[in-house]
C-alpha cells in the first residue's frame, strides 16, 4: 500500500481508502452487517488503514459498524475520517437548508444541510460515541450549508482542533471559491469531491488550485457507484430500491460499455479486474491524495487494496485516456 501525506497536515493516509457509504445500507438496497464489518477488517489487514464514513450513512449505522470493526486494532495505526452537516433527526429545529427526503423502512425522512457552530460540536460528540474513540483524524463538512456562514462553521472546527477532538479539518463538495473563503478562517487540509473517469470536472479548477495551495483532494465515486466495474453490463439488474437505477441514466451507457471493453485487455494482461485498473488510474491522476473505494465483503476489500500494486505504463495511460475521450 502507498501512504500519502494529506495537504498541509502530518496525516499519512492510505492511497486507497475504505469508503463506508454502502455499508450504511440506506440507498444501497440494504446490507449484511457481518459482511460489512468483515470488509472493514479485511481492508485493514491488507494495508488500507484509512476509513471514511459519515453520520448520514445509515443514520449512524456506518459509524457504529466502523467502531465495532476496529476493536482490537491499534487505534494509532488507523485513521478515521468522518463528516458532519447532514441532519435528519430534527435537532436542527427547522433551521438549515432542506436537501432531500431520505427513506427508511418506507418512511420519508427529511434531511437538512446544517452546520451551525453548536450543531457541529454536538454532531462530533455523537460521532465519537458511535466510533468508540476519543478523537477523529479528519473531520469534514459533508455538503455546503447556504444558511450558515462558512466562517462560523470553520470556527467550530478550530475549537475542536484546540480541544484535541479532531486532528485536522476538511470540507466536502466545496467549490474553489468556498475553499478560499474557508481558508480565511481555518487552513483546512482537504476537499472531498466526486471524481472518476466519467466525471473529471475538477481538473479545470480544483486540481490546479490544490497543486498551488497544498490542499489535499480526496475523491469519492471513482467507480461511479459500480458502473465502471463492468458488472452492471454483465448482470444488468439492481434491487428496486437501489438508487443507482436512476443514477446510471445520466451516462451514455453504450459508450461506457464500449470503453470498458476497450480497456479490459489491459486489466486482463495484468491479472487484474476492471475495478482495480480503474482505481489505480484514479490514484495516479495529478493532485489526487487518496481514493475512496467501497466494499461490502472481505473479498472485495482485499481486491481494492491490491489495486495499488498495478503498474500502468505511459503508453497504457495514453491509450486509456484516448479511449476516454470517445465517451
Amino acid at each position: 500500500m502507498e501512504y500519502r501525506k494529506l495537504g498541509n497536515t502530518d496525516l499519512e493516509l492510505s492511497a486507497i481508502t475504505y469508503g463506508a457509504f454502502a455499508i450504511g445500507g440506506n440507498m444501497w438496497g440494504g446490507n449484511e452487517q457481518k459482511d460489512s464489518i468483515a470488509s472493514v477488517q479485511a481492508s485493514i489487514e491488507n494495508g488500507i488503514t484509512t476509513l471514511d464514513t459519515a453520520p448520514f450513512y445509515g443514520f449512524g449505522l456506518s459509524e457504529k459498524m466502523i467502531g465495532e470493526a476496529i476493536k482490537g486494532y491499534d487505534r494509532t495505526k488507523i485513521q478515521l475520517l468522518t463528516k458532519f452537516g447532514l441532519v435528519w433527526d430534527g435537532s436542527n429545529n427547522g433551521k438549515g437548508e432542506f436537501f432531500f427526503d431520505a427513506e427508511e423502512n418506507g418512511k420519508a425522512i427529511p434531511v437538512y444541510k446544517y452546520a451551525s457552530k453548536a450543531s457541529v460540536i454536538k454532531e462530533v460528540e455523537e460521532s465519537l460515541k458511535r466510533l468508540q474513540t476519543d478523537y477523529i483524524d479528519l473531520l469534514q463538512i459533508h455538503w455546503p450549508d447556504a444558511t450558515t456562514s462558512i466562517s462560523e462553521t470553520m470556527e467550530a472546527l478550530e475549537i475542536l482542533i484546540q480541544q484535541g477532538k479532531i486532528r485536522a479539518a476538511g470540507v466536502s463538495n466545496y467549490s474553489v471559491d468556498q475553499v478560499e473563503e474557508a481558508r480565511k478562517t481555518l487552513n483546512i487540509a482537504s476537499n472531498q469531491v466526486g471524481y472518476s473517469m466519467l466525471n473529471r470536472g475538477i481538473e479545470n479548477d480544483l486540481v490546479p488550485f490544490a497543486q498551488q495551495n497544498d490542499l489535499g483532494i480526496i475523491v469519492y465515486s471513482p467507480m461511479e457507484r459500480g458502473l465502471l466495474t463492468g458488472k452492471y453490463f454483465a448482470e444488468g439488474k439492481l434491487k428496486e430500491n437501489d438508487h443507482r437505477n436512476g443514477y446510471f441514466q445520466q451516462f451514455d451507457l453504450e459508450k461506457v460499455k464500449n470503453f470498458l471493453n476497450a480497456i479490459t485487455p489491459i486489466a486482463t494482461e495484468k491479472g487484474a479486474t476492471l475495478s482495480q485498473l480503474v482505481l489505480r488510474w484514479t490514484s495516479l491522476q495529478p493532485a489526487i491524495s487518496i481514493v475512496l473505494a467501497g466494499s461490502r465483503n472481505a473479498d472485495q476489500a482485499a481486491a481494492n487494496a491490491k489495486a495499488i500494486d498495478i503498474n500502468i505504463s505511459t503508453d497504457e495511460m495514453n491509450f486509456i485516456n484516448s479511449e476516454l475521450a470517445k465517451i
